[in-house]
């Protein structure tokens, strides 16, 4: 047995077309679909990025104990386990932030990994002296500066990281497609943002901007310009037209290797990302809309033989880990909590009712696949917030002095397996990267239907629908091991 997971960053499923969207060209994407089961309720657990990679290894939520972190010593990992029981198991990315502080101990799971450089603010090629472009957006610290250094070093495409990092995915199938019992990780960081790409795939976006450079929208509200808008959701829909090119070099090898019959297929993204819906770009500096947490999933699974048909089932990230160790004959860990998805995908069978999402230190979110529940946290508890970990480092940069003063000793939690934990103080600004209390408090609770309300234009009033939601959402929580005092800044001490 074999198994492959595409994996990309930031891929909204509004702009696919096997989700209904008409306005990216995206024929690969489609042809997958045909090819695979496509999930239609699929939601991120932990977001951003590190959060939730993790959850692909472990199988279990991180935001709830948690910021940004590395994979913790009592951890499950998914790649750990396969290569422990030999299934040989490889990682290729551009993903910069394994790389940074708070994104260790993940790529020695593998038993082989390929890192390529130069995406975003990746510290790859060094020029004292640097003159950045006029542009709008983007970021305005060394990342914002180390961007525009690195794309000089990409200027053909082939030398970009999206194409060189599917050329190492391509040579492991061709080396190793004879071989039995491996895992490939073909992992890429696009279409985050920014959205770096050669003409060819802007030209079918022209839309006569004349303004200058702007491909990497801001973490914030929106304040440009209608065509100024436009014109960078164009370049996120290029973006993804590369991503759907090279997505369809691993399905010409799948046909040309006739691995349709032992290879599963997995093509996954973290979370999305918010192309001025809500009147927001970006993502973490606002609630969690669906445009960041319902996330696009596509899997062939050859031992069901099933693929053209649609998944209503509610599943999530969690459920990839469980899904590969199944996959391969293996013992799937206690302490994972997602599930197998081989039964889903032969039949749409549930697995769950309720499905928690969020971010360390802002709303803790809970759907049932229609209703979605946003808890803000009390007004006067919001800052009531720790980290717990055996790692105590954290993104950005390492979890500092003055931070490691706070630390007390904990027991640990029912996952931890008998490991003592730092307890450290993590209110808004330490290492929780949402956004600030002043926002949170704006915003409050929230709940939608987003079977009527399908954009979350119209947050509802019902008691009883809300209540239903809390007490789904504390029982996940005890599952969970939640620590006493998230209950206590959502105000849910009487529902514990």
């Amino acid at each position: 047995m074999k198994a492959i997971m595409v994996m990309f960053d930031s891929l909204n499923r509004h702009m696919l077309p096997p989700y209904g969207c008409d306005d990216v060209i995206a024929p690969n994407f489609k042809r997958l679909a045909e090819r695979s089961v496509t999930f239609d309720n699929c939601y991120a657990g932990s977001l951003p990025c590190m959060p939730a990679r993790r959850e692909i290894h472990t199988g279990r939520y991180n935001f709830l104990h948690r910021s940004w972190g590395p994979l913790e010593p009592y951890d499950d990992s998914m790649p750990g386990i396969l290569k422990a029981n030999g299934i040989y198991t490889h990682l290729t990315t551009d993903h910069w932030h394994y790389w940074e502080e708070g994104g260790g101990n993940y790529v020695n799971k593998y038993n082989s990994y390929e890192f390529v450089r130069g995406q975003e603010g990746d510290p790859w090629k060094g020029r004292v002296e640097w003159e950045v472009p006029e542009h709008l957006g983007g970021r305005k610290d060394f990342c914002g500066r180390q961007e525009y250094i690195n794309r000089y070093y990409m200027q053909d495409e082939a030398n970009q990281s999206i194409a060189q990092n599917f050329s190492n995915g391509l040579d492991f199938i061709r080396d190793n497609h004879g071989a039995d019992n491996w895992y490939l990780q073909l992992e890429n960081y696009d279409p985050h943002e920014p959205y770096f790409t050669p003409e060819s795939y802007k030209e079918p976006y022209k839309d006569g901007y004349q303004g200058v450079m702007f491909d990497w929208p801001g973490y914030h509200e929106v304040v440009e310009t209608p065509e100024q808008v436009e014109h960078c959701i164009n370049e996120y829909r290029a973006l993804v037209t590369m991503c759907d090119t090279y997505l369809g070099k691993v399905l010409d090898m799948m046909d040309e290797y006739d691995l349709w019959k032992d290879t599963m297929l997995i093509v996954n993204t973290d979370h999305g990302f918010m192309l001025s819906q809500h009147n927001w770009w970006g993502k973490m500096m606002m609630p969690y809309y669906n445009e960041l947490a319902h996330t696009p999933l596509f899997i062939w699974d050859p031992r069901t033989g099933v693929c053209g048909e649609r998944r209503q089932a509610l599943v999530q990230t969690i459920d990839l880990a469980p899904t590969l160790l199944e996959y391969f004959g293996l013992p799937i860990p206690a302490d994972m909590e997602g599930r197998p998805l081989r039964e889903t995908i032969e039949s749409d069978k549930k697995i769950r009712d309720y499905a928690l999402f969020g971010q360390h230190g802002i709303h803790v979110n809970i759907t049932d696949g229609r209703y979605v529940y946003m808890r803000c946290p009390m007004p006067d508890k919001e800052q009531e917030l720790f980290n717990y970990v055996v790692e105590p480092t954290s993104y950005p940069g390492a979890i500092t002095v003055e931070e490691l003063k706070t630390a007390v000793l904990h027991e640990g939690f029912s996952f931890t397996k008998g490991c003592p934990m730092l307890r450290i103080k993590g209110g808004y600004g330490i290492r929780t990267l949402g956004f600030p209390p002043r926002s949170l408090m704006e915003y409050g609770t929230l709940l939608y239907d987003t079977e009527t309300d399908p954009g979350q234009e119209h947050p509802l009033e019902d008691k009883a629908t809300e209540e239903r939601m809390i007490r789904n959402m504390v029982r996940m929580m005890k599952e969970n091991d939640a620590p006493d005092e998230q209950y206590i800044r959502l105000g849910l001490e009487q529902w514990v």
